[in-house]
């Protein structure tokens, strides 16, 4: 088995065409079709279903591919660091909650790098799928948080799926709203006072537990919620609907304007406070890319840590998203 067949069959089933994946690499179609099926014969399984209407991947192929995807993606890092890639493009993704400094640290680190050399690629996506993207290398960079209430679940799913969560830092809840909502005023806000206004939550699927909410208190009775798929809608409905959410109140201005703000939560004894902590997770033992470790950087200056970055980019600092 070579780096070159992984490559093969990361590029046949990207196109899902034989055909299209040689004209991608640069070689000839039966060239490919005997270069793959020299690999099935070595590994011992069928990768690819080939019909007249194209190339689907076979339930070992699924396996497989999450294995080749990593591989390559540690050889591509190998090589940025060590070595030349030539004209290859290479490629860096993130996969993470609706955060809007994950965000705006991903802004300022393709302004670094520019797109000449590097693919870029971000997902505000449902909390499993971050977990998914990073396990089958679809992303380098996963961003989610833990807290008391979901960390066991979470912390299992990681390591069902040999992930590693690093910890960043660590917020108290606060009530995201609008400069115009009638509670935008108050120093602080109870579970109480947010009854008579629709709680906004992030969709996370038909069949998700409530331990993969994006917002604390997922598990508390609220008298309306309305459920949403992006940020931008969310914020809509804070000013159409005067909804609010429950976040780490860790908001970028430069992204979201300065409409919005992020007041403490007032704990109570059956509503107590909880901490999340923000962190990102990885493949185990994985190499970061050059474009991964500025990402790092970049995220722990939008989030006030820059005293941890060890390596400076050479530019000053974003601005940092606002902490209340």
């Amino acid at each position: 088995m070579t780096i070159q067949q992984l490559n093969y069959c990361i590029t046949i089933a990207k196109n899902k065409s034989l055909n299209k994946a040689a004209e991608e690499l640069y070689i000839t179609q039966p060239s490919l079709t005997s270069s793959v099926k020299e690999l099935e014969k070595e590994l011992g399984i069928t990768i690819f279903h080939r019909s007249s209407k194209g190339v689907t991947l076979t339930t070992d192929g699924e396996e497989f591919l999450a294995y080749a995807r990593l591989i390559w993606q540690q050889y591509e890092s190998v090589m940025e660091r060590y070595g030349s890639l030539g004209e290859v493009k290479k490629k860096f993704g993130v996969s993470t909650q609706h955060y809007s400094f994950a965000v705006q640290a991903f802004v300022e680190m393709v302004k670094e790098f520019g797109t000449d050399e590097f693919e870029f690629s971000i997902r505000e996506t449902m909390t499993r799928q971050v977990v998914t993207d990073v396990a089958h290398s679809k992303s380098e960079i996963g961003i989610l948080y833990l807290s008391d209430f979901n960390r066991s679940v979470i912390t299992k799913l990681l390591e069902a799926n040999e992930l590693t969560f690093h910890p960043l830092t660590r917020c108290s809840a606060c009530v995201y709203l609008y400069k115009d909502h009638p509670l935008a005023k108050q120093k602080s806000i109870s579970f109480q006072e947010l009854q008579d206004y629709p709680c906004l939550m992030f969709e996370q699927g038909a069949d998700s537990s409530f331990y993969y909410a994006e917002e604390i208190l997922s598990n508390r009775n609220y008298p309306r919620i309305i459920r949403a798929q992006d940020r931008a809608t969310m914020l809509n409905l804070m000013v159409g609907l005067n909804g609010y959410t429950l976040c780490s109140g860790v908001i970028s201005e430069d992204l979201n304007g300065s409409n919005y703000l992020a007041i403490p939560f007032e704990a109570d004894d059956d509503n107590q406070n909880s901490v999340m902590e923000i962190g990102y997770i990885t493949r185990k033992n994985m190499i970061l890319s050059q474009a991964g470790e500025l990402y790092l950087e970049q995220l722990r200056k939008y989030l006030g840590l820059e005293e941890e970055s060890k390596k400076g980019s050479g530019k000053s600092a974003p601005k940092k998203a606002k902490k209340k």
